[in-house]
């Protein structure tokens, strides 16, 4: 089928999606149109504006109870909530940790600073998440199982954990990768970074595994400024990240003592001020991304170029809206003629198998990656 629309007629319709005949458009920039400068004004008046003060206390509870987990420990962003939760899961130097190459780099980074290896396996086309087919073959492949310890073949590092990505907020075959990861005795951590207002069925992303990870950078659909959260429903899990995350400091009225190596992680209390607030319009959030993208799934419907959409039994937050196109060569001209016009438009991340630093880690069979990362193109997304 040929394409209908020329890069023209997309700018024009994107323009006048959001209203703007002329100004530049991000990608996805916040919206502070409820309480935040009421709730960060208090914070500030309060004085207790760093890692100690209520904020941080309601922020978890409330990201809790919306996401459905028993607990929640707030950080200073994703990237330090994924390297803590990693650490908790006892992936450590000399393990593989396995997640998808089609991935921001801070996955594979937080799998690097606690001294692990990360593994790379396939995605699918519909999600731009982890393929557990792709997971499944790595594994029979790759592995074996030596008294319950899931085990590489050629090396007999220790499989310690697998960290599959919603990426763009959108849900991938989570339940079937979870089923997987149960049966090769592999600790699970969701990498819901993107996924907030994301579900499975009934059941919110980041609840599938042992920990699941949120961010909320500045660009995300619910922003601290910076920031990240783990949730869990292990109680003890939930405390120990607490206590690693605070400097490991055991309580005392004056003394300083710390009884391990710990991390000054804690997600400060002016952040979580402004998370509560933006917890408020999240609904409302929601409902406008659901609306950009249905009027981008209408623009699209006909033509060549695929809008990712939500797999059945899903519903997606939407935080940013994805076309597949044809070729490499036709993602270029469409990134180049966007950005030029001040519609601002990305491509999928560098594959992380292509990165210098992690080339030589082991992995499956990218070619799904290889071929989104080429034609994939991310479009004006902010909530409007």
């Amino acid at each position: 089928m040929r394409n209908t629309k020329t890069y023209e007629e997309v700018i024009a319709f994107v323009r006048d999606l959001y209203g703007q005949p002329d100004a530049f458009l991000p990608l996805h920039e916040p919206r502070f149109r409820g309480n935040e400068k009421k709730l960060v004004s208090d914070c500030i008046e309060s004085t207790f504006v760093s890692s100690v003060g209520r904020y941080v206390d309601q922020f978890e509870e409330e990201v809790a109870k919306y996401v459905g987990s028993r607990y929640a420990v707030a950080m200073v962003n994703g990237t330090s909530a994924l390297q803590l939760a990693l650490k908790e899961a006892k992936a450590v130097q000399g393990d593989l940790v396995i997640t998808q190459s089609a991935t921001f780099v801070a996955t594979v980074n937080a799998i690097v600073y606690n001294g692990a290896e990360p593994c790379f396996v396939d995605i699918e086309e519909e999600t731009l998440g982890m393929s557990p087919d792709a997971l499944t073959r790595f594994l029979d492949e790759r592995t074996i199982l030596d008294d319950g310890v899931c085990k590489e073949k050629e090396s007999g590092k220790r499989v310690a954990a697998c960290v599959p990505m919603h990426t763009f907020g959108y849900p991938c075959r989570i339940e079937e990768i979870a089923d997987v990861c149960e049966q090769y005795g592999i600790t699970l951590i969701e990498d819901s970074a993107e996924s907030l207002g994301s579900w499975v069925g009934k059941t919110h992303t980041g609840r599938f595994g042992e920990m699941g990870v949120f961010s909320f950078n500045g660009n995300k659909i619910l922003t601290t400024g910076g920031g990240g959260l783990v949730v869990t429903d292990n109680e003890a899990v939930a405390k120990h990240l607490k206590h690693l995350s605070t400097t490991a400091k055991t309580p005392h009225p004056y003394e300083f003592v710390h009884d391990e190596i710990g991390y000054n992680f804690r997600m400060p209390n002016l952040n979580a001020a402004l998370g509560c607030a933006q917890l408020e319009s999240l609904p409302e959030y929601l409902e406008k991304k659901r609306e950009i993208h249905s009027a981008y799934s209408q623009f699209f419907e006909s033509g060549s170029w695929r809008l990712v959409g939500e797999r059945e039994g899903t519903r997606a937050n939407h935080w940013l809206n994805a076309i597949v196109l044809e070729s490499r060569d036709e993602r270029d001209a469409f990134l180049e003629e966007t950005n030029g016009k001040g519609v601002m438009t990305r491509p999928l991340w560098t594959p992380m198998h292509r990165l210098e630093m992690f080339s030589s880690a082991p992995k499956g069979d990218l070619s799904v990656t290889e071929d989104m990362a080429n034609r994939v193109v991310n479009l004006t997304s902010s909530v409007p």
